[in-house]
């Protein structure tokens, strides 16, 4: 039973990445051609494509994603939006979904990929986190973008947990530019990516029920950068511990 499991995650998960890449080709030329638009609306249009082209995507790798906490989005207001990372899927999940046009931290190294680097570069804010320079262009791109009217994702652990913990300490760069910027810390817990697609499994995966949760926004004004990310931490850890066993 063990190995007919394997067996069938294995074809799972070379199903997903074969339709993930042939459809990806099919959106790479509008979502591109949306840079020729003035921001935020060129990255608004880009967003509802991906939107469109995941939840495409997911359909037909048999994957049901569930989304909870959209009524704390405000017209006319941009978050910091802070979200757990556990698996590859998260990406896929987060950014298309946030309501409103806005752009990922992501790292450098991914827009050396052919044809999706491209993507990559166009929806992102890119980081060599080896570079104090790359860091310091990046932090003030984020500004930006924020100041343009559109929300900043960031993956406040950095890279995935591979732990048995809720989440893994956070970095402070999210919730520095939170104080430094005034803008509001939205929580947004993901559930269930690492059951779908497991980290440190070689082309395995498993179709499923996924779920982001985004959460009540976090006004900054009279925290310092590190009680805020405490702050967060916590918020995002107790969520997590008190509605994992409900979202399996």
């Amino acid at each position: 039973m063990k190995f007919l499991k394997s067996l069938l995650g294995r074809i799972w998960a070379l199903w997903a990445l074969l339709t993930f890449v042939v459809s990806f080709l099919i959106i790479l030329l509008p979502s591109l051609l949306t840079g020729l638009l003035p921001d935020p609306q060129g990255q608004e249009l880009y967003i509802k494509i991906a939107r469109k082209w995941i939840r495409f995507w997911l359909f037909i790798i048999g994957c049901r994603l569930i989304i909870k906490g959209e009524q704390h989005f405000e017209s006319g207001k941009s978050f910091i939006i802070t979200c757990n990372h556990n698996s590859f899927m998260d990406p896929p999940l987060s950014s298309p979904f946030i309501l409103g046009p806005n752009k990922t931290i992501a790292k450098s190294t991914f827009t050396k990929v052919p044809f999706f680097g491209w993507y990559y570069k166009r929806g992102g804010v890119m980081v060599n986190r080896k570079s104090e320079e790359s860091r310091r262009k990046s932090y003030e791109e984020m500004r930006k973008v924020l100041q343009a009217g559109m929300h900043m994702c960031i993956y406040p652990e950095g890279t995935r947990n591979r732990t048995e913990a809720p989440l893994k300490p956070f970095y402070n760069g999210a919730f520095k530019l939170a104080v430094e910027t005034g803008h509001p810390i939205m929580p947004a817990v993901l559930f269930n990516t690492k059951s779908v697609l497991p980290p440190g499994k070689f082309l395995f995966g498993w179709p499923g029920k996924m779920e982001i949760h985004f959460l009540s926004p976090i006004d900054p004004k009279g925290f310092t950068a590190e009680d805020l990310k405490k702050n967060v931490f916590n918020c995002m850890s107790n969520y997590y511990l008190d509605n994992s066993t409900s979202t399996l």
